[in-house]
């Protein structure tokens, strides 16, 4: 007998889109497309907004870092998620051990955006790269 539902019922194209997100993609698209040679992306960016962190609101992000030193703080959790996951997937078997290493990926290419928008506003120190 054939089945007429698959298992799982396959999602629609688009089923789990945000609008946030979209509008958030918008911003960054226009942020970038203003972005000039003579300016950098990181000067158009405004300090940060108290922004609570997680339900609970325990936390929150202190208002007035620059987006350079947020960006930094960023770097630095994202290589802390590096290497715990790291430490999680020495442990992990299967298909776990696999979802781990995708996120370990994901993380270290976030991660790696973030250190290419901060070397792009830095200045080349002399006899860089010789």
């Amino acid at each position: 007998m054939k089945k007429l539902v698959p298992d799982p019922p396959m999602p629609l194209p688009g089923q789990f889109r945000t609008p946030e997100h979209d509008l958030a993609t918008q911003r960054i698209r226009l942020a970038l497309a203003a972005n000039t040679a003579e300016t950098s992306i990181l000067d158009n960016l405004k300090a940060t907004v108290p922004t609570a962190v997680g339900r609970d609101a325990l936390f929150s992000v202190r208002p007035g870092v620059s987006a350079e030193e947020a960006l930094v703080h960023v770097s630095l959790l994202l290589d802390c998620a590096v290497q715990v996951s790291d430490e999680i997937s020495e442990r992990a078997s299967g298909v776990e051990r696999g979802l781990i290493w995708s996120m370990i990926h994901s993380v270290e290419m976030a991660n790696a955006v973030v250190s290419a928008l901060l070397d792009a506003t830095r200045p080349a120190e002399a006899g860089a790269g010789r």
